[in-house]
């Protein structure tokens, strides 16, 4: 036997013996390297009861890297198709003194993940919610993009359909804030080519496989970003980050042209919601002067 045989596993000999209370804890865990998971992370799932997972062969294999045993526990499923059943199956076990370790696939549960309705029906049954934080995609992104963290909103994915992202995305985009959004490597280009059209000059940040060995971050204006991505897209998981507006007068054509653009894939509603947020208008002046263009179309 080896000299590296026989020492233990560097992470699981500081896993410790921990007694857990009944309850539900969310375990985040790491979304590219998997030394990223925290100590308390192990101890948890390590020491709990019950194990849940958003898919049971990846928190199977996390706990196999860190020498983790079952011991006879068996990992339930929980994801977006069967969460309603689950919570209160393992509510009820939580009420039956068990303690219960939740994973998603990778990152904090809830955030872009299931996990909301195990939380919601472990309240609505009075058992209590644990979290042990740790790894989350948005915040990663976040800390890497050097845009203004004092105020951010997490948008999630943006929505598939070419219309609905447009008017979604001047939506999200007009908020005093920086925006992070999950998108697909696939359609990201388009995305991209979509913030010009909203405001060409806008610091924008684009992450690539965070933490991991691929790991790329692109900066510019989304015009710029745009034209390093190939036609048919990127690779991996990409997170999508934009700068807060700038301050602009208030000009009726831009106006004007901001509603004939959106009009040409959305609705007079849609349209005038959407350029009533970013201009800072009201939405019953807009959805009028809307209404006037498409007479005119």
């Amino acid at each position: 036997m080896t000299e590296d045989q026989q020492s233990p596993n560097p992470v699981q000999a500081r896993i410790e013996a921990t007694n857990l209370e009944p309850g539900l804890y969310l375990v985040a865990t790491p979304i590219g390297r998997a030394r990223d998971i925290t100590l308390r992370g192990l101890d948890v799932l390590n020491a709990a009861d019950l194990l849940a997972a958003e898919d049971t062969r990846t928190l199977r294999h996390l706990m196999e890297i860190h020498g983790i045993p079952l011991r006879g526990r068996r990992i339930i499923a929980a994801h977006d198709h069967n969460e309603e059943h689950q919570a209160r199956a393992l509510a009820g076990a939580a009420a039956d003194g068990k303690s219960i370790a939740y994973c998603s696939d990778a990152g904090t549960p809830l955030v872009a993940d299931p996990g909301f309705r195990l939380v919601r029906e472990a309240v609505r049954a009075g058992q209590r919610v644990h979290v042990v934080p740790g790894p989350s995609a948005a915040l990663t992104a976040l800390s890497i993009s050097g845009l203004p963290s004092d105020r951010f909103l997490f948008a999630g994915f943006a929505p598939q359909p070419r219309g609905a992202r447009k008017s979604w995305l001047s939506e999200v985009t007009a908020t005093d804030a920086t925006c992070i959004i999950f998108d697909s490597p696939r359609r990201v280009k388009q995305t991209l080519e979509m913030l010009c059209e909203i405001d060409p000059n806008r610091p924008t940040v684009l992450c690539r496989e965070l933490t991991k060995k691929f790991e790329e971050t692109f900066r510019g204006t989304p015009g710029e970003i745009a034209r390093q991505i190939a036609d048919d897209g990127l690779k991996g998981e990409i997170v999508l980050l934009v700068d807060k507006p700038t301050e602009r007068e208030m000009n009726a054509k831009d106006i004007e042209c901001a509603l004939m653009d959106l009009l040409a894939e959305n609705s007079v509603k849609d349209a005038a919601a959407a350029v009533a947020d970013r201009y800072g208008v009201s939405r019953r002046d807009a959805y009028q002067l809307a209404l006037a263009l498409e007479k005119k179309t």
